[in-house]
């Protein structure tokens, strides 16, 4: 399932995960992404929705 928000267009960011030592490790930060059914012009579509934007 492709994290991407298909309608904001918000996906996951890159940054580190930095320990109490300072060793930063790479990361992904996801967006919390659910699928949900939407009616649009009379027809049922599954979508990937950002939590944020429902």
């Amino acid at each position: 399932m492709a994290q991407r928000c298909e309608i904001c267009g918000k996906g996951p960011l890159y940054g580190h995960a930095v320990s109490h030592s300072k060793h930063a490790v790479n990361r992904r930060f996801m967006p919390n992404i659910s699928k949900r059914t939407l009616v649009h012009d009379g027809r049922k579509q599954k979508i990937n929705v950002f939590s944020n934007c429902l």
